[in-house]
C-alpha cells in the first residue's frame, strides 16, 4: 500500500505546486489592475504598457504582488484553495447553511453542485443503458453478418468523426422539434458516445474464441444461439467490461455536452453559467464534480467487473 501511495501523493504534490506556480503569470495582470485602482504603486504604472507586456516580465517588475495572484476575485486560473473552497461552498455549505439547501428547505439547493450532478448523472446512466444495449445488439449483428459487418462498422466509425459539440445541438433542436425535450435528448447524446466502445469491444470479445473451440460446438451441432450464449458471450466478458469502462466516461461527457445547449441544470450548465458571468471558480469546481463522478462511475463497473468474473471462474 505504502508503494502505491507514496508516488500517488508525489504526483499529486507536484501537480499542485505546478498549478500554484502558473496561477501567478496567468493572473498577474489582473492583480496590476486591481492594485492600481486601489492606490498602490505598480510597475509599470500604465496599464496600456502592461497589456503589451509579457507575463513573467510583470511578475519580476512587480515581486511584492505574487500572493494576490492566489486570492484574486476574477481569475484567470484560480489557486487550489480557491477551488477547493468553491467545492465545499457549492456542496456541503449549501445544502447546509443556504437558504434553498437540503436542511432548510428539505431538497436540494438548485445552485448545488450536488443537485446539478445529480442531473447529469440522470442522464448519463440512461444514456449508457441505452448506448450499451444498442452497442451488444450490433456487436452481435456484426459478427453474424457479413452483411452488417461490411455496412454498419464503417458507419460506426464515421458517426464518431463528426465533433459532438457541433451534433449535440442539432440533435436538441430536432427532438424539440417533435416534443420530446428533458433527460430524452441529453441521454440520446450520451447514447451516441458510448455504444461505440461497446461495439468495439464486444466485437472483439465475441471472436475471441479460437478456431479448436469453435470447432468443438460445431462436432456437437449447436445451433448459432448455443454457439451465442455458451460459447461467445462469455468469452467476451472481459472484453464488455474493458468496453463498458470506456462508455461510461463517454457518457457523461456526453451527458455534460447535451446539457450546454439546453442550460437547465447539470454540470453542463453550471460551467456554462461560470464562463458566463467570469466566474472560473465555478467552472473548475464542476469540472472536479465531473471527474469525481467519471472516478465513481468506473470505480463501480470495476467492482461488477471483478465480483462478475469471479463468479465466472476468470478472476485475476
Amino acid at each position: 500500500m505504502t508503494r502505491i501511495l507514496h508516488p500517488v501523493l508525489a504526483m499529486i504534490l507536484s501537480v499542485v505546486a505546478i498549478w500554484y506556480i502558473a496561477a501567478i503569470p496567468m493572473n498577474i495582470k489582473e492583480v496590476l489592475s486591481t492594485a492600481e485602482r486601489a492606490g498602490v504603486a505598480v510597475d509599470p504604472p500604465s496599464a496600456q504598457v502592461r497589456r503589451d507586456m509579457g507575463n513573467w516580465s510583470l511578475v519580476l517588475k512587480n515581486p511584492g504582488l505574487i500572493g494576490e495572484s492566489w486570492s484574486t476575485k476574477r481569475p484567470i486560473l484560480p489557486a487550489p484553495h480557491t477551488v477547493v473552497q468553491e467545492l465545499y461552498d457549492s456542496t456541503i455549505d449549501e445544502e447546509l447553511n443556504g437558504r434553498r439547501g437540503i436542511v432548510r428547505s428539505g431538497s436540494l439547493s438548485n445552485r448545488s453542485l450536488i443537485y446539478h450532478g445529480l442531473v447529469t448523472l440522470n442522464a448519463t446512466f440512461v444514456g449508457f443503458v441505452i448506448g450499451a444495449a444498442l452497442g451488444v445488439a450490433l456487436a452481435v449483428g456484426i459478427v453474424h453478418s457479413k452483411v452488417m459487418d461490411m455496412s454498419v462498422m464503417p458507419w460506426a466509425i464515421i458517426s464518431q468523426t463528426i465533433p459532438i459539440v457541433a451534433l449535440a445541438p442539432m440533435i436538441i433542436v430536432v427532438l424539440y422539434s417533435i416534443g420530446i425535450q428533458g433527460l430524452l435528448p441529453k441521454a440520446v447524446i450520451s447514447a451516441y458516445l458510448s455504444f461505440f466502445p461497446v461495439v468495439v469491444g464486444m466485437v472483439k470479445g465475441l471472436r475471441s474464441p479460437d478456431a479448436m473451440q469453435m470447432d468443438l460446438m460445431r462436432t456437437y451441432n449447436a445451433s448459432k444461439m448455443t454457439v451465442l450464449t455458451k460459447l461467445r458471450l462469455p468469452s467476451s466478458v472481459p472484453y464488455l467490461f474493458a468496453s463498458l469502462k470506456i462508455a461510461i466516461a463517454a457518457s457523461l461527457v456526453g451527458a455534460i455536452v447535451g446539457e450546454l445547449p439546453v442550460q437547465k441544470g447539470g454540470l453542463g450548465a453550471r460551467m456554462l453559467a461560470g464562463s458566463y458571468y467570469g466566474q472560473t471558480a465555478q467552472i473548475w469546481a464542476a469540472l472536479f464534480m465531473a471527474a469525481g463522478l467519471a472516478a465513481l462511475l468506473v470505480w463501480v463497473i470495476t467492482r461488477l467487473e471483478k465480483r462478475t468474473l469471479g463468479r465466472m471462474g476468470m478472476g485475476q
